[in-house]
């Protein structure tokens, strides 16, 4: 069975699809202004030191589980355990967890198609009022734009590997990067743009502290969308002839390059267009700058540029976070579609349309917890605080499970399966990388300090958010 499993149809393709998973809302605008709130400069040199320390080894991990088990994360730990009920339970995890983040991601990239539409047809004075986000996650027409990006998924998807999530990144991925590029430059042309850069290129050392570091360690982790299954999976699409720590780290300087580029375009555009702002108090939710400050800064531009040249810019900063939405939709969305193909045998579509159909029940009920329909918006409360029935699943399965399911992997690849295939499976395409420094260091790093650092992270938490009390950081 393994040699009919499909595989992308080049290097290229691979690395772009890759990039599509990690490159989402958080790179684009959560990371630029956690960035700004946490030390600028020292907060993008700690990122950069975790993606390639810590990020980097883990992704390696994943994707050599994928590749040499040619399964999905369920079948490819059951697999390489020789059936262990434990690692089987472990493999279970990392599948339910991409299918439950794909369901608020979705109610997410439904907003943002949402915005799209009103920027094109020209109401970006009615998406800059206050008001305008709360009255539109409650509005009817979002079960209307809900059916659009589900058929953009499903159009994708239902191609399979090399005609549908391959082709598919080649051309969303290069269109996003240089939407992003014509932005970044239009931008630093802005009067006052350049405070905005030095804001979030100068360290302010000042303001590191155990809190700031592990900001950074989790937003490095979870922009390379791991402990989602998603770099197995696509792992198990990789060649065997394939260098596996080449192309990981060519993702990870991808998704490290659109963070730092997605810096360029929102600060000093926050800046040039609000140029009495204090960075400290911006709102550190992506989703609160995306629908509730941004479209303000945008409107204010019509006094350069008019009111239509003003909407084709918001127009285009939507277009680009809806692309990147999309290709991490698709990635995350493939997961638990191509584990139903692997554990029972049915085709693509059937697999599709059963995971299609779990995948919009469970997101109406997100798109209904923000007082749509009073239970599922205090669907229940923790910590002293209701929580809705979008708030656990992000609580639960993005905030919780991800680095308790890096951690697993970790300690699957060094003490189950063991080192020595580990590394076996990555010198079948990387010879070069027996006996290498970086060989000793992955395999060091994977059985020491990363599993430490991801129990501490799943620790607090589990500590700060369903006991309200911070172990680290607080």
């Amino acid at each position: 069975m393994a040699g009919s499993r499909e595989q992308f149809g080049s290097k290229l393709g691979f690395i772009l699809a890759a990039a599509g998973s990690a490159v989402g809302i958080g790179n684009l605008v959560g990371f630029p202004v956690g960035a700004a709130k946490n030390g600028g400069g020292a907060f993008l040199l700690m990122y950069a030191i975790f993606v390639f320390f810590i990020c980097l080894p883990v992704m390696i991990a994943e994707m050599s589980v994928g590749r040499a088990s040619q399964k999905d994360p369920l079948g490819a730990l059951t697999k390489l355990s020789n059936n262990n009920a434990g690692w089987r339970f472990a493999g279970w995890l990392s599948i339910v967890t991409p299918f439950m983040i794909a369901v608020f991601y979705l109610v997410i990239t439904v907003w943002i198609f949402g915005y799209l539409y009103e920027s094109v047809i020209g109401n970006l004075d009615l998406l800059a009022q206050p008001e305008t986000f709360g009255t539109f996650i409650n509005s009817p027409s979002l079960f209307i734009y809900m059916a659009g990006v589900i058929a953009v998924v499903y159009l994708i998807l239902q191609g399979g590997v090399k005609q549908g999530i391959e082709k598919a990144a080649k051309i969303l991925m290069p269109a996003l990067f240089f939407m992003l590029l014509a932005l970044v430059v239009f931008v630093l042309t802005r009067d006052n743009a350049f405070a905005g850069v030095e804001y979030y290129l100068v360290p302010d050392v000042s303001k590191i502290n155990a809190s700031v570091v592990n900001g950074a360690l989790s937003q490095a982790f979870f922009s390379l969308s791991l402990g989602m299954g998603i770099m197995i999976t696509y792992g198990s699409y990789i060649d065997r002839r394939a260098d596996l720590p080449g192309s990981a780290k060519l993702v990870a300087l991808t998704d490290t390059a659109v963070a730092f580029t997605a810096g360029l375009m929102i600060l000093p555009a926050i800046f040039s267009f609000n140029p009495n702002v204090n960075p400290d108090e911006l709102s550190e939710s992506s989703i609160s700058m995306i629908f509730s400050y941004l479209p303000q800064i945008f409107l204010e531009m019509q006094a350069s540029f008019g009111y239509f040249g003003a909407s084709v810019i918001a127009s285009i900063f939507f277009l680009l976070v809806f692309f990147a939405a999309i290709t991490s939709l698709v990635s995350i969305f493939e997961v638990p579609v191509a584990a139903l193909m692997d554990e029972k045998g049915v085709s693509r579509k059937s697999s599709l349309m059963i995971c299609g159909a779990l995948l919009v029940v469970f997101s109406v009920f997100c798109a209904l917890s923000f007082g749509f329909v009073g239970f599922f918006s205090e669907f229940v409360s923790y910590a002293g605080t209701n929580k809705s029935f979008f708030d656990v699943v992000y609580d639960v399965f993005y905030d919780t499970i991800l680095p308790l399911n890096g951690l697993l992997i970790c300690l699957f690849v060094i003490y189950r399966w063991k080192k020595s295939k580990f590394n076996e499976e990555i010198e079948q395409g990387a010879p070069s990388f027996k006996g290498s420094i970086l060989e000793r260091y992955v395999s060091f790093s994977l059985g020491t300090f990363i599993p430490l650092f991801l129990l501490l992270i799943f620790a607090n938490t589990v500590a700060l958010k369903y006991f309200g009390v911070a172990l680290i950081g607080g």
